[in-house]
């Protein structure tokens, strides 16, 4: 029902790289989903008016974490195309992946950045949309010329909201919680290696930070999935439930998306609990 309200959109090629939809290996491809990515860029550069990515993962769709790479290419490509570059942070953002923003890690700065959750520490929603003075001087001029970005929304700039937000970055400034991020991450990182990075029902572990989900398998060989109707995920998040551990599934995509705080302990815990719900649930 919402079609005739849409606009017409060029879709580029999912930076997959345990699933590419192009048919290509990572070994071999020499990024070939970012080649795709330019080359739609390029032929439809005079009509763009943005292109538009998350950062480092692409997050409700499975958890896909982005090459190396692939993220500056793109941001490269619509530089060249003379379009803004809109990058959606809302997941990643705020220290998840080790870095305060997910775009650092390749050295990208979005001309519009969309950021939310972690803003707040999760407490309170909160968003926020971030713009370059480029982009703020297209609203901004005499009063006479009505160039004033015309919007606003019930709740903007909700004051408990602002509240908890300034409170959850005031511990950023305070707290090394990026180190922290950092070093706990490749413990735990580590800790999943060894437990599942063999595992015949696991096919791909993708993480960065403390970030990232496990994607289960019917067979490891061929990459075979679970019959969607079986909700494999599902039932080994119920399992981990039993272990005390509430996490989600995206399909047969187990998300791990543990608090910043959580000290070494509690994500060994989390490694243990998810391996042997797994090998509860796919009967290893």
């Amino acid at each position: 029902m919402f079609r005739p309200l849409l606009f017409e959109t060029h879709r580029i090629p999912a930076p997959h790289c345990y699933r590419c939809p192009l048919g290509r290996s990572r070994e071999e491809c020499g990024l070939a989903c970012l080649k795709e990515a330019e080359k739609v860029i390029e032929e439809h550069a005079s009509e763009l008016a943005g292109v538009v990515v998350e950062s480092t993962f692409m997050a409700a769709t499975g958890m896909i974490r982005q090459p190396e790479g692939w993220l500056s290419g793109v941001a490269a490509a619509a530089k060249r195309a003379g379009t803004l570059l809109i990058v959606d942070e809302v997941a990643v953002g705020f220290g998840r992946t080790g870095r305060m923003f997910g775009v650092e890690h390749e050295g990208v700065a979005p001309d519009i950045m969309a950021v939310a959750k972690g803003l707040s520490g999760g407490y309170l929603p909160l968003a926020a949309t971030l713009a370059t003075d480029e982009v703020h001087s297209a609203f901004s001029g005499d009063f006479a010329e009505r160039k004033i970005f015309y919007h606003g929304h019930t709740y903007t700039g909700n004051q408990l909201g602002c509240a908890a937000a300034l409170a959850s970055l005031g511990i950023f400034e305070r707290e090394d919680v990026l180190g922290r991020v950092r070093q706990n991450a490749a413990r735990f990182a580590s800790r999943l290696d060894e437990m599942l990075g063999t595992h015949p029902h696991v096919g791909d572990i993708r993480m960065k930070g403390l970030f990232g989900g496990i994607e289960l398998v019917k067979d490891r060989a061929t990459r075979e999935a679970y019959p969607y109707e079986s909700r494999t995920g599902h039932r080994v998040c119920l399992a981990a439930r039993e272990r005390g551990m509430f996490l989600r599934p995206l399909g047969d995509v187990i998300v791990l998306v543990p608090p910043l705080s959580s000290p070494p302990e509690e994500l060994d815990a989390l490694a243990v609990a998810v391996t042997r719900s797994v090998d509860e649930v796919t009967g290893s």
